[in-house]
């Protein structure tokens, strides 16, 4: 691993937390041991990757700080539904790098972004891939991977009208 997928790491796992979603202290001790390993230079990271089993409860605050020292502090928008659409857009960016795999991806947009924004037309076809995918067996005659492959283009379409969309 690289210092910058190293960097790349943290960052996700810091967009996670503040988007409410729940992080371990093992996955945090995990990812600041790979930092470590990966040359990023910061105080409280050789802390953080030292932490003991019983020393877990102090992994979240020493994240944190770790967090603070690379100057990487994110707070999602107060705004419900603006923070329902960047956990959207988020969520479609590691789609279309490949950092999240798009059956998942898809149904967190499905189940955390859309049914709390009421299925807008902007997500729609993310969200039927995501209920095929659910409903999917061996028995159709569309493949996984066709369904798949849809959730990645729709994802890429989703990206590109990013900037011309309303404001959410």
């Amino acid at each position: 691993m690289t210092e910058d997928e190293a960097v790349e790491q943290l960052k996700m796992l810091a967009r996670s937390r503040a988007f409410g979603r729940p992080v371990g202290s093992d996955r945090l001790i995990a990812a600041a041991l790979d930092a470590l390993v990966a040359d990023v230079d910061t105080p409280a990271l050789p802390v953080l990757a030292g932490l003991g089993r019983r020393e877990e409860p102090e992994a979240s605050e020493l994240f944190d700080q770790v967090m603070e020292e690379l100057g990487f502090v994110f707070e999602p928008p107060a705004d419900e539904t603006a923070a329902r659409w960047e956990l959207a857009y988020w969520l479609a960016e590691q789609i279309a790098d490949g950092s999240l795999d798009p059956a998942t991806g898809a149904d967190m947009i499905w189940t955390e972004a859309a049914s709390e924004l009421r299925y807008p037309p902007e997500l729609e076809p993310i969200v039927s891939c995501a209920v095929a995918l659910d409903d999917w067996n061996e028995d159709w005659s569309t493949p996984r991977e066709e369904i798949t492959s849809d959730v990645i283009r729709a994802v890429h379409e989703l990206l590109r009208n990013r900037a011309s969309a309303p404001s959410h």
